[in-house]
């Protein structure tokens, strides 16, 4: 039976028959998004927020094995509760993953409208914790596998959901590593507005520590301030910030420079007491070209400069989870075709993606997914039931080209 019937490139009409033998098979769209929503899956650096995303994976393992799909969930080494689905319909190699992570931000309940964990919809918007960034992504996806027989497939079909994203991004880690060979071709379903993003800016964490001596404050030469140091460290890492804004430039994103965001500052316990240490941590977002180690290393030498000839001591490390940056595809009929089927051009991102361990897999990928990033990690996030719909057709039409008309 032929799920599909023929349409424009981008849209894919189901008859009332077809759309209720889809509906039997699997929850409706919107179900699908509460179920996800309800199931709570944050994860954080910080071991008092960190969940297990088992809830979730198992979920859309569930709807995937109705589908026809062969199904693995993969725990992370050392991660407990932790897990990666990988789950394949179809024959074959060289086909289309369909990617998206599983996990949620932490959130504040009190600043919600409503509870984030029961989608509330209000003028054609779901609003919940992961709606947009990502969950509501797994419904459309579903629902366009869904059009399709396994017999159609020329080339698999793969979706995975990954852990740990908004974290330390192991999940998207253990697959690179693994080094598994998944497909030719990559969507991953981040909130770009339905707009595809063809390459994005790197992010990472860095922690620059001072430190010094504590004393009473009645005298300072009874100690070492370390906030003293901290503050000739600011007005280094300032002029390094304009040094690199020189150096580095890439006019295709909306912010054509690297950023350097003071964000934190801690540090002393008491007015009348030295600071003993304090603490900087840093948000630096790379351009595609620029590497990580690199750019601590010269970091490193800045404030070892400020710091030169003084009392204090110092520490750089980078901390917690990084993205790096991800320079597009370098299959350009594979971005081209993609454009056509959803009828607008590529653009760039200052976020982080997954892209990159996609991209160390051999995948040609893209980030393609619907909401607006604008709202995601924010309270009363939400995404468009317009929107789902409109993923749906569009990743109908992705499988289409790229698993059965393509030879």
């Amino acid at each position: 039976m032929n799920l599909v019937l023929p349409g424009p490139p981008a849209i894919r009409i189901l008859t009332g028959r077809v759309r209720r033998y889809v509906e039997q098979m699997l929850p409706s769209a919107l179900d699908m998004v509460r179920q996800l929503v309800a199931t709570s899956s944050v994860s954080s650096p910080d071991a008092r927020f960190d969940q297990s995303n088992r809830g979730v994976i198992d979920l859309v393992a569930e709807w995937a094995a109705e589908l026809g799909f062969v199904v693995r969930v993969e725990a992370l080494p050392g991660k407990a509760g932790k897990a990666n689905l990988i789950a394949t319909l179809g024959e074959g190699e060289d086909g289309l993953v369909l990617s998206g992570h599983t996990d949620t931000v932490p959130y504040n309940a009190e600043r919600w409208t409503d509870d984030p964990f029961v989608v509330t919809e209000r003028d054609g918007k779901l609003y919940g914790l992961g709606t947009a960034d990502m969950k509501g992504f797994f419904s459309a996806a579903l629902h366009a596998i869904a059009r399709f027989e396994a017999g159609q497939l020329r080339r698999p079909i793969t979706l995975l959901g990954t852990a740990d994203e908004e974290s330390t991004m192991d999940g998207a880690r253990a697959l690179a590593e693994k080094g598994e060979r998944l497909g030719r071709y990559a969507i991953i379903g981040e909130p770009t507005g339905l707009r595809p993003v063809r390459k994005h800016k790197g992010v990472f964490y860095v922690q620059v520590r001072v430190g010094g001596k504590a004393g009473h404050a009645s005298n300072p030469a009874l100690g070492v301030n370390a906030i003293d140091g901290l503050q000739l460290v600011l007005a280094a890492l300032q002029s390094w910030r304009d040094t690199i804004g020189q150096r580095y430039r890439d006019d295709d994103f909306e912010v054509p420079t690297p950023t350097l965001n003071f964000g934190r500052i801690t540090g002393g316990d008491s007015p009348n007491r030295i600071c003993a240490e304090c603490a900087l941590d840093l948000d630096i977002r790379l351009l595609p070209g620029m590497e990580r180690p690199t750019v601590v290393a010269e970091l490193r030498d800045v404030v070892a400069n400020a710091l030169r000839g003084g009392p204090w001591t110092f520490d750089v490390q980078a901390t917690g989870a990084y993205a790096d940056a991800f320079a597009g595809p370098s299959d350009t009929e594979f971005s081209n075709t993609v454009q056509t089927l959803c009828g607008c051009s590529a653009k760039t991102a200052l976020f982080g993606t997954e892209a990159p361990y996609l991209a160390e897999l051999g995948l040609q990928t893209l980030v393609l997914g619907a909401g607006d990033i604008a709202v995601a990690h924010q309270p009363d996030e939400y995404v468009t039931i317009a929107a789902i719909e409109r993923a749906t057709d569009v990743y109908a039409s992705l499988i289409r080209h790229f698993c059965i008309e393509t030879p």
